[in-house]
């Protein structure tokens, strides 16, 4: 009996596997240079349909981390050694930025920027994980004989563009907005107080959280072509735990240094920052103010003077109802001021039961509106009022348990009051107002 003819070997199933792999390799070594989780916050399964000016909007939080002095630093090594001392480093950053929820949108120099999409909390657990596995890092460094270095980073919370921008042959995913602003703003700032991680005010109020960190008012600082200061903050949780327990101790006193200072009280707010640094030798921040007291000058002080916050025409959203109850806050707002700074605190209690009444009408029609709109920001939007209530028990606890000071009662006022209102308006309210409008003129 002859042998049957063999059946010749079933390939396609082999190369199936051969165009699997290939394409996984493929779309691994892409996700090196365009993260995989940028292409799904845009909805993108397969880089190869990636186009030019794709985008979403939606909440980030992004983080900027910045190596100190790299210039001086830099300028020790040839090239060569520059080039393997920063890819030494930022190996070291990457997984800590992806194990807390984060991913690595470019590197800028020396320089890290970092988003991410779920929770500002996350945001802070990496900053002190980088903190840590920077320890570790410069461990090994002074082992092998060289010098151990610092990172600043800068946080802040927002709403921005993420798409594609560039041209038909080369483009590039990115973000875009105030928030990206102004968290490199606040990076930078960490070198002039020699902190390691300072926040924005919209950070701390979307924390989920905030009873976990150590967290203190440090300045206010504006951003190049926005109107309006933001309030930046420390957090220090990872500083040596004397120093830590030292300034959550003194920390009112260092509050009432900088009330002096931001009134452009220079003499007061030295004696009161002298006084802070007897019992706080090792606060940085503080002999950074000490340092701008002692080279004070007219022009520093007109510089960092902030007009009283008036009503103006380019507040206003568009609701009519919004804007009237905007306004009434505000001129309540500053009445408080004026009696503080007069001495009639037997006016501040009423004064703030009228302001916690007109806001609480105020932020419930807003909240209808959003609503109503379907806007797609409404929690935060939310998030930010109740902060609000927030601030307003706490000034008027202090109002109630005997302060007197009217310097820090005035300052406590402008910031967490009228300063907070008008960066809602310009920031919050005014994305809104956009929103609403495009919204209105789609369906005319």
């Amino acid at each position: 009996m002859s042998a049957l003819p063999s059946s010749p070997p079933d390939t396609s199933q082999d190369s199936s596997s051969v165009l699997r792999e290939r394409l996984d390799t493929t779309t691994k070594a892409y996700s090196r240079f365009v993260p995989r989780q940028f292409l799904n916050l845009l909805g993108i399964e397969d880089i190869r349909k990636v186009e030019l000016g794709q985008q979403i909007e939606r909440k980030m939080t992004v983080l900027f981390a910045d190596i100190r002095n790299f210039t001086s630093l830099s300028e020790t090594m040839s090239p060569q050694e520059n080039f393997n001392f920063l890819n030494s480093y930022l190996i070291q950053m990457e997984p800590v930025i992806a194990a807390h929820g984060g991913f690595i949108d470019k590197y800028i120099g020396d320089a890290i920027m970092a988003l991410f999409p779920d929770s500002p909390d996350q945001a802070l657990h990496c900053s002190q994980a980088m903190l840590q596995r920077l320890e570790e890092y410069n461990d090994g460094r002074q082992r092998a004989g060289y010098r151990p270095i610092r990172i600043g980073i800068g946080i802040n919370t927002g709403i921005v563009i993420l798409g594609t921008v560039g041209g038909a042959e080369r483009m590039d995913g990115t973000v875009i907005g105030d928030a990206v602003n102004l968290a490199a703003r606040i990076e930078r700032m960490t070198k002039e107080y020699r902190a390691s991680v300072l926040i924005s005010e919209y950070t701390l109020y979307c924390l989920d959280h905030p009873e976990l960190w150590s967290i203190r008012f440090l300045d206010r600082t504006r951003v190049r072509g926005k109107q309006g200061a933001q309030s930046v903050f420390e957090v220090f949780n990872c500083e040596p735990q004397p120093l830590r327990e030292a300034k959550q101790v003194h920390q009112k006193h260092f509050d009432q240094a900088l009330a002096y200072y931001h009134f452009d009280d220079t003499s007061g707010a030295r004696e009161q920052l002298l006084t802070y640094i007897a019992m706080v030798p090792d606060d940085t921040a503080a002999h950074a103010y000490l340092d701008r007291c002692e080279t004070a000058n007219d022009a520093l002080d007109n510089l960092r003077a902030e007009l009283p916050y008036m009503w103006r025409d380019d507040y206003a959203i568009g609701p009519a109802g919004v804007d009237a109850a905007h306004k009434s806050l505000l001129a309540d707002m500053n009445e408080l001021a004026d009696v503080i700074s007069q001495g009639v605190l037997s006016r501040t209690l009423p004064l703030l039961a009228r302001i916690q009444a007109t806001a609480s009408r105020d932020f419930m029609h807003e909240r209808q509106l959003m609503d109503d709109d379907n806007y797609p920001f409404v929690q935060l939007h939310t998030r930010q009022h109740d902060r609000f209530f927030e601030f307003l028990a706490e000034l008027q606890g202090e109002i109630e348990s005997g302060e007197t000071n009217r310097v820090y009662l005035g300052f406590r006022v402008k910031r967490l009051l009228t300063g907070w209102l008008v960066n809602h308006i310009l920031s919050a309210d005014r994305h809104y107002g956009h929103y609403r409008n495009n919204r209105r003129g789609k369906q005319a």
